[in-house]
C-alpha cells in the first residue's frame, strides 16, 4: 500500500482513479483551494475531463500563533468560526473582526491575480469535486462547503490525497461525499506524506488555471 506521494501531481492522478464516477459527465466542475491544491486538481480535472477553477478560502488565524485556525473566511462573505476555540480562549470580537478584514483583503487580491478577466464559475445545480493537497483541520473545507451550499450547488464532494481520520469524518456529516486517499495514523502534517512539499508559487496557479481554460473547456 502506497504510504506517500513523489509531489503533488502524482497525488493528483491517484486521486483521479478514486473519482472515476465523476468522469465525462457534464455537469461536473472541479474547484482547487489554493495555492497547493490546484496541482492536484489539474490533475483531477484532466482525468474527469471536466472544468477547473479556484475556489478561495482563508484561515484566520490566532495573531501570535497563526497556524492555529479561529475559524475561517470564504468567497460569497462565508464566515466559519471555532466556536469552542474562541470561548475557551476568550479571544475578543474586535481580534476576529480584525483578522478577518485582512484576510478579506487577501482573499479579494487572489480572486483577481488568479482568475484575471474570468467570471467565477456558476455553481448552480453542479456537482462540485472540492479539492486540495491535504486534509489537517476542518474550518476552511467547512468554509467552503458552507459556502457552495449558499451558491446552491447540487451536490458537494471533498476530494484530497491525504487526511487526517477524524476532520474526513467531521466533514462527512456536510459535504454529500468525501474522498481521502490516505488516512494514515499519526497524521501528524500533511507535508509529511510528500516526498516533494514545495511552496506552490502564484505564478503556478495562474499557469495551470490557463492551461486548464484552453485544455478543459466545458
Amino acid at each position: 500500500m502506497q504510504n506517500s506521494y513523489r509531489d503533488r501531481t502524482e497525488a493528483g492522478r491517484v486521486l483521479a482513479s478514486k473519482l472515476a464516477a465523476y468522469a465525462l459527465r457534464s455537469d461536473v466542475l472541479v474547484l482547487a483551494l489554493p495555492r497547493g491544491g490546484v496541482p492536484v486538481g489539474f490533475e483531477v480535472a484532466r482525468a474527469l475531463h471536466a472544468p477547473l477553477d479556484v475556489f478561495i478560502v482563508r484561515k484566520l488565524g490566532l495573531p501570535g500563533h497563526e497556524e492555529f485556525a479561529m475559524g475561517a473566511i470564504a468567497t460569497c462573505g462565508v464566515r466559519v468560526l471555532n466556536e469552542e476555540a474562541v470561548e475557551a480562549l476568550n479571544i475578543p470580537e474586535e481580534i476576529i473582526e480584525s483578522v478577518a478584514a485582512k484576510e478579506q483583503r487577501e482573499l479579494e487580491r487572489r480572486e483577481r491575480l488568479y482568475r484575471g478577466n474570468r467570471p467565477p464559475p456558476e455553481v448552480r445545480g453542479k456537482t462540485v469535486i472540492l479539492v486540495d493537497d491535504g486534509l489537517a483541520t476542518g474550518p476552511s473545507r467547512q468554509a467552503a462547503v458552507t459556502a457552495l451550499r449558499q451558491q446552491q450547488a447540487g451536490r458537494i464532494v471533498v476530494a484530497v490525497p491525504v487526511a487526517a481520520s477524524e476532520t474526513c469524518e467531521q466533514l462527512r456529516r456536510q459535504a454529500d461525499d468525501i474522498i481521502c486517499s490516505l488516512t494514515p495514523h499519526p497524521f501528524q502534517a500533511v507535508g509529511l506524506w510528500y516526498e516533494d512539499f514545495a511552496q506552490t508559487t502564484d505564478e503556478e496557479v495562474r499557469d495551470l488555471l490557463d492551461r486548464a481554460a484552453e485544455e478543459l473547456r466545458p
